[in-house]
């Protein structure tokens, strides 16, 4: 189990210099962004305007904090907070608008071919499978194994299913939990 501290990240600027996220976790560790297998980051969307594209990429998006509009050139959607996390291919044209404010939005990207990424909002019973990523929407609890680790808000902890066995963990609130195997 790593914990990886909300506090330690540090804004990087966007693929297309739109705007900044803050990288949450990225295999191989130190990849950058032409060469990651999968890679977890947190943006503030201050601003309309497109999303960086990535071929060969799968995307899952969730908001967790505001709401925004995103435009494909087939649809339009609105998330929120308790919208559920939206997949796309990172190559498809797509606009984000912050509705009402800044947008704190989570990131799933996963090079599409090599490894399935999968994020859902839960809490209590989960089960860790391959790598697998806790994000804390708020301070709660993680317990696995008969040790217990506090996270803050925004906080996460990265968990190897294989070294714990593909066994279970809870969560006391929600948290979104990302796997990619």
């Amino acid at each position: 189990m790593r914990l990886l501290p909300a506090c330690d990240r540090i804004a990087q600027p966007w693929k297309n210099g739109g705007g900044v996220t803050r990288e949450v976790a990225v295999m191989p560790e130190g990849a950058g962004l032409d060469t990651f297998d999968w890679r977890v980051s947190i943006a503030d969307v201050a601003a309309a305007g497109p999303f960086s594209r990535f071929e060969g990429i799968d995307r899952t998006l969730a908001v967790l904090q505001g709401r925004m509009r995103l435009t494909f050139p087939e649809r339009v959607l609105e998330l929120d907070s308790a919208s559920a996390p939206l997949a796309f291919p990172g190559e498809a044209p797509c606009e984000g608008e912050p509705l009402g404010g800044v947008v704190t939005d989570l990131n799933l990207m996963t090079r599409r071919g090599k490894i399935r990424g999968r994020m859902e909002h839960v809490s209590g019973a989960v089960a860790a499978t391959g790598a697998t990523l806790v994000v804390a929407c708020a301070a709660t609890v993680l317990r696995i194994g008969g040790g217990a680790q506090s996270l803050g808000r925004f906080d996460a902890v990265l968990l190897d299913g294989l070294a714990y066995g593909e066994g279970t963990f809870s969560l006391d609130t929600m948290a979104f939990v990302l796997r990619m195997d």
